[in-house]
């Protein structure tokens, strides 16, 4: 939900670093492969209990997340950079709460469901991505696309800032990982709904006769 205007407050201060990286001939998907390195080492963290330490990892997950896309279009934009940065982000997404799970075997159960929520969010994001693109290429109508994106894609209630939130909260609060896990796991659950309204709106539930 929040996505689209924390784009506009945060890439202006991307360009530079990409400039520079550009320069120096790193490509995205390095870019992309460094920041989900971090990401996997942040889950590590929190298996220790190493809280703000996984923060800092994750935030800089997060930056190489934003700088990706940024050398992307500095250079050129692939499909194959778009597959590896929704992949990347995907796993790292879910081994977050795994890390948890692992460093406080008491918060298993609400771990287990917030990874089990991102199911819902990650496969209707991504189906609904996937009926809009092959929409698009017959009608040349994009319903919801960004810059950011390599493919056009349908917003929700709960999208990547949101859910950095509520990773920072994880680790400013670990005590109170719990109640902020299961109000995290009920907004996907219904982000997941409304994205199957919008889908049985937006898409046909029936062949039309000829």
């Amino acid at each position: 939900m929040l996505d689209r205007a924390a784009r506009r407050l945060v890439d202006p201060w991307l360009e530079p670093p990409a400039a520079w990286l550009v320069r120096c001939g790193v490509s995205a998907s390095a870019v992309t492969v460094a920041g989900f390195a971090s990401g996997i080492a942040a889950c590590g963290a929190l298996a220790f209990r190493e809280y703000l330490f996984a923060l800092f990892l994750i935030l800089a997950n997060r930056v190489a997340d934003g700088l990706d896309g940024a050398v992307a279009r500095r250079t050129a934009a692939t499909d194959w950079g778009g597959f590896l940065d929704s992949v990347c982000d995907t796993v790292f997404y879910a081994a977050v709460p795994l890390g948890f799970a692992i460093g406080a075997p008491e918060h298993w159960l609400p771990a287990f469901c917030l990874a089990h929520s991102f199911s819902g969010t990650g496969g209707s994001f991504l189906t609904f991505a996937i009926l809009l693109a092959k929409r698009q290429s017959a009608t040349n109508a994009v319903v919801h696309t960004a810059a950011s994106k390599s493919f056009p894609y349908h917003r929700g209630l709960m999208e990547g800032t949101e859910t950095i939130g509520f990773f920072v909260a994880f680790c400013l609060a670990p005590s109170w990982f719990a109640p902020l896990a299961w109000t995290f796991t009920a907004l996907c659950w219904v982000t997941t709904a409304t994205r199957i309204y919008w889908a049985w709106r937006a898409f046909p539930s029936r062949v039309e006769p000829q």
